[in-house]
């Protein structure tokens, strides 16, 4: 049998599709990133807001239309919390609820009825099926913490991490199969092993000592969970200097009515310190704009804050009212058009940090890890910050993915936002399928 997967949303997401490849490869089945000729199709969808629900639902029809004799299982935060909507689909055999997540595999093999297909024609290791050389691993699940505006945690549930030794297995394993980088990804990475007596930065110093990964990097982190000599860490260079610390807003009045328990100073000597610890660490963000009650003032504080603190990318959202959370029914509701004014002026901030950001990196010389090409002329992978770079491709050449040491960066391409690397390529690694 042939599956195809989609995700729409997070890291954690991507982590899930990993693991379920994995599963399936195991029992004799291929994976296709052509959905129209795939027999079975799983979706983890996603619902963090309206416009996610939106796209959860259309990437639904879109699988029907696209291959309507394909079986379609639908998981994810958008299956879960719109079950009998999702269910009644008439392209959708199966609805697999996050609680379920990680027996999805068997309960799909069960209901099914699929029998194991030729495990002689096993693929290689599902990232390289999927092609990438970046593994995204799940540490944890939930959230105990109830932001006013967050509908993930209705969706996901309470907090669960896994085991050390478990976490430390798998990432030993993708090491042994050739994967590069791992990735480490939750919903509420900060707070793992609060239900287990241990914490993150143990976590990480168990992988680094007990796993031979290349690279290791941390997906979205609330900065409220890492304590003073965190950074410590970063000392061993395979942890990729960058973190994705959610704000939310740059005001602290706004940041109580969102429930977040952090502070703008505090948030500000959280990246002083990465700040400290390596040079050009690259912190991105997540801002929230137009949240109930926020007046011009608020916005203005917001607006200040960012420009000062400076950020290597932004992700900018209107504020989405979601049912059933407590911002939803909030005073002062701003109107959809000054959302989405806020977004536009916030944006074309963030873009304008972005570039003086590339432009610190020009001239300097990273290994990338080479993951696809762009088109038939480039391919395209990312520095240790999580930068990314192009490189051009010489006619007739068909260039390794992986991680090469040494690559110079010779310009910065302001129209696409991404660094150039215009040498030669050379053959290093792994070869491309």
């Amino acid at each position: 049998m042939k599956i195809n997967f989609q995700a729409l949303g997070c890291r954690l997401n991507e982590a899930e599709l990993d693991a379920w490849s994995r599963g399936f490869i195991q029992r004799g089945h291929q994976l296709t990133n052509d959905w129209q000729c795939a027999d079975l199709v799983v979706f983890n969808s996603c619902s963090v807001t309206a416009e996610a629900d939106r796209k959860s639902r259309n990437l639904i029809n879109r699988a029907q239309r696209a291959n309507p004799a394909a079986k379609l299982v639908v998981t994810g935060c958008y299956a879960s919390l719109q079950a009998p909507e999702v269910a009644e689909h008439p392209a959708v055999h199966m609805v697999v609820d996050n609680q379920q997540k990680d027996q999805l595999v068997d309960l799909v093999v069960e209901k099914l009825q699929i029998e194991d297909g030729d495990h002689h024609l096993v693929q290689d290791h599902s990232i390289f099926a999927r092609g990438r050389h970046r593994a995204f691993v799940k540490v944890q699940d939930g959230c105990r913490y109830r932001c006013t505006y967050c509908v993930v945690t209705l969706a996901r549930g309470d907090e669960r991490s896994r085991s050390i030794d478990t976490i430390v297995e798998e990432i030993e394993l993708h090491s042994q199969q050739g994967v590069q980088e791992v990735v480490l990804t939750g919903v509420h990475v900060g707070g793992y092993g609060s239900d287990r007596g241990d914490d993150l930065y143990r976590l990480i110093g168990e992988i680094l000592s007990r796993t031979s990964i290349p690279r290791l990097r941390l997906a979205s982190v609330e900065p409220w969970d890492l304590p003073a000599y965190f950074f410590e860490l970063f000392s061993d260079s395979r942890l990729m200097p960058h973190m994705h610390l959610p704000l939310q807003s740059g005001c602290d009045s706004v940041l109580r009515r969102m429930a977040r328990r952090c502070k703008t100073a505090e948030f500000e000597q959280l990246v002083e310190r990465a700040r400290d610890a390596v040079p050009l660490f690259n912190v991105t963000t997540d801002l929230i704009a137009g949240f109930p009650g926020e007046t011009e003032q608020e916005w203005k504080e917001t607006v200040d804050f960012v420009q000062r603190v400076g950020f290597g990318d932004m992700h900018v959202f209107p504020f989405s009212p979601r049912f059933g959370t407590k911002a939803a029914g909030l005073a002062g509701q701003v109107s959809t058009q000054l959302r989405k004014e806020r977004c536009q002026q916030m944006r074309a901030i963030a873009a304008h940090m972005k570039l003086a950001e590339l432009d610190k990196h020009v001239g300097r010389s990273y290994p990338v890890l080479w993951e696809q090409r762009a088109d038939s002329a480039q391919r395209s992978g990312y520095t240790p910050h999580f930068h990314k770079v192009v490189a051009s491709i010489n006619p007739g050449v068909n260039p390794a993915s992986g991680l090469e040491p040494d690559v110079t960066i010779d310009a910065l391409d302001a129209h696409r936002m991404v660094l150039c690397h215009n040498q030669r390529v050379v053959t290093f690694g792994q070869q491309l399928p």
